[in-house]
């Protein structure tokens, strides 16, 4: 089989070793006489996944000692209520919440959020069309804010985060589900992480969730438990059944990424690839342009547009002769979109960035 370049945004590409793992133990995980799919989240072989795969991420993205680290159902959309349930519900009503609105993403976070209390969109881009950012020295909370909601990442925008703001004494809230353990980031300086695994942890199905110690103790007991981070946080999350598949591969993940050398050669490659779209971009004579405020251009998500808009069901008609895939824009903004997850090798940017530049040289 030959394998594509596979540049969707999710579920995305995964690392090859990964993938022949899984398919070696699919049926009998380590002699085991059965799959890991279908073994019990309680049997040693699965409790050593499960606590192995959290210690991974403890290692890899330096979690300090006061942090839990949770692995949930439900995807990021999931938190977008968890967060504000847990933080800004119940609070009483002079409570409110803080929130960039970057993006779809982060515009789906605020809406869930609103439903549930006091949010304020202390920035909303939608007067840039989304596709710039606030300088984070520039944000700060708002009196009596509960905590500060940003997107680190969004990928149908392609605006990106390139430092954090301080927000002092209120909890900083991050949705990292896009570009997680694609850089360093100060973990120390967040209230909670959430990351939706499919785009560089692994598959659908599992959920990261990095959150401080003492907020786990200011969660409410009116909760149903499920919605409880504190429910999740004493029974090691293991309240009810885990997505054993999805923590599995996961797993399998964080260990590759251990023996690639951690998260600081992963940063330097996913530079690499972006900053290979974007010169092909830039060096195209406007045969391509990217919309995205320079300063803020995404290295997991590049999005961009052909002049002659007409030339972009071509581009990916050839797109996929020469075996790559997933280059189509979202659905609510067209145009074309490359990401570059973590398993992305440089090799499929160098061979889009080529076609890009052929492209153009036989289409101007």
């Amino acid at each position: 089989m030959k394998r594509k370049y596979n540049f969707y945004a999710g579920p995305s590409t995964l690392p090859l070793p990964v993938l022949d793992e899984i398919q070696r133990e699919i049926v009998d995980y380590r002699g085991h006489g059965l799959s890991i799919i279908e073994t019990s989240h309680r049997s040693k072989e699965y409790d050593a996944i499960h606590h192995e795969a959290i210690a991974n991420i403890r290692e890899l993205l330096e979690v300090p000692d006061d942090y839990h680290i949770l692995l949930l159902g439900g995807g990021a959309s999931l938190q977008f209520g968890m967060v504000p349930l847990n933080f800004l519900h119940f609070v009483g009503e002079q409570a409110s919440a803080d929130y960039v609105v970057s993006g779809a993403w982060a515009k789906k976070a605020y809406g869930d959020a609103a439903k549930l209390g006091t949010v304020n969109a202390i920035f909303d881009g939608k007067e840039h069309n989304y596709m710039t950012l606030p300088a984070a020295g520039s944000i700060s909370p708002t009196p009596g804010a509960r905590y500060l909601h940003i997107t680190s990442n969004e990928t149908i925008g392609g605006v990106q985060f390139q430092s954090w703001p301080d927000t002092g004494e209120v909890p900083l809230v991050a949705d990292m589900s896009s570009d997680i353990m694609s850089r360093r980031i100060p973990v120390e300086r967040f209230g909670i992480i959430y990351a939706g695994a499919q785009k560089n942890l692994g598959p659908a199905g599992v959920t990261v969730v990095i959150i401080r110690n003492d907020l786990i103790e200011q969660t409410p007991s009116q909760l149903p438990d499920y919605l409880s981070y504190r429910v999740h946080a004493e029974k090691e999350s293991l309240f009810n059944t885990p997505p054993v598949f999805s923590v599995y591969a996961l797993n399998l993940v964080l260990r590759y990424l251990k023996q690639q050398g951690g998260i600081t050669p992963l940063e330097d490659a996913n530079k690499e690839k972006a900053d290979l779209l974007y010169k092909a971009i830039e060096d195209s004579d406007g045969f391509y342009r990217c919309p995205v405020d320079e300063r803020y251009r995404s290295r997991m998500n590049v999005v961009f547009r052909i002049a002659d808009e007409t030339l972009e069901p071509v581009f990916l008609e050839e797109t996929a002769k020469h075996d790559m895939v997933g280059l189509k824009g979202h659905r609510s903004v067209g145009g074309l979109r490359a990401s570059l997850y973590n398993a992305m090798p440089v090799a499929g940017a160098e061979a889009l960035a080529d076609l890009m530049r052929s492209f153009a040289a036989r289409h101007a």
